[in-house]
């Protein structure tokens, strides 16, 4: 086996200008546009016409998770802002399982502003159900990656996907530049997302429409996911 070559972050640094960035998606998902490459061809078209490029047959396999609220922000008594963002559960836990989860759950976190965390329990106010409640967090385990974060609360009829949907944030890419904004709730999900999970968007398939997946399937495309895709209502 070949050497592998040496690779250095900063070759993969360039310069890319704030006001190149799109804040905001287009009014119609489907208006964006894509790149095609063929050989030593790179043209471009818009997303709606992606039917054009698929033969009838072909496969399509889609990720129906939902970006959760996985932001969350806790005031220190000092004033010092610290944000969690939850990456996934820690001990091998399912999702699924850690969000019906009441009393206590262990996630593996980013933890922003760490260095001002000085070991205290942090506590967040909540109203969930017209119930009123702390949802407080603990620092278990310092790690490399991430944090392990003890989130612990004392309302036990209420689930920890509850909670992220009340008081957490909808964590979109921070190169925006921007507050999360209640449009984004919608536009930075694809329209057959159901399933919880998500800290970030499974962004390929934010430029599907329903008619778009419509004209696709009339067309012989086939599309697979997790429950065909069917929505849960």
């Amino acid at each position: 086996m070949p050497p592998l070559p040496s690779i250095q972050i900063s070759d993969f640094t360039y310069v890319l200008p704030d006001e190149r960035i799109a804040k905001f998606p287009l009014s119609e998902r489907s208006s964006s546009k894509f790149l095609i490459s063929r050989d030593t061809s790179i043209t471009e078209d818009v997303f709606y016409n992606i039917g054009n490029y698929l033969p009838a047959g072909a496969l399509l396999v889609f990720n129906n998770t939902r970006v959760i609220h996985a932001r969350l922000r806790f005031k220190r008594e000092s004033g010092a802002i610290i944000e969690v963002f939850c990456l996934e559960p820690s001990n091998h836990v399912s999702p699924e399982v850690s969000f019906r989860t009441t009393g206590r759950v262990e996630w593996n976190c980013l933890v922003g502003n760490l260095k001002k965390w000085k070991g205290d329990v942090l506590s967040l106010p909540v109203r969930v159900k017209d119930m009123d409640f702390y949802l407080e967090a603990c620092l278990k385990q310092k790690c490399d990656d991430s944090n392990v974060i003890e989130f612990s609360w004392s309302n036990s009829s209420v689930t920890f996907s509850e909670i992220l949907e009340v008081v957490g944030e909808l964590p979109i890419p921070p190169y925006l530049n921007r507050a999360t904004e209640q449009v984004d709730e919608v536009r930075y999900n694809t329209v057959y997302a159901h399933q919880e999970g998500s800290v970030a968007a499974p962004t390929a398939g934010l430029h599907f429409t329903d008619d778009l997946l419509n004209s696709l399937e009339e067309k012989g495309v086939r599309k697979k996911g997790p429950r065909s895709l069917v929505k849960e209502t």
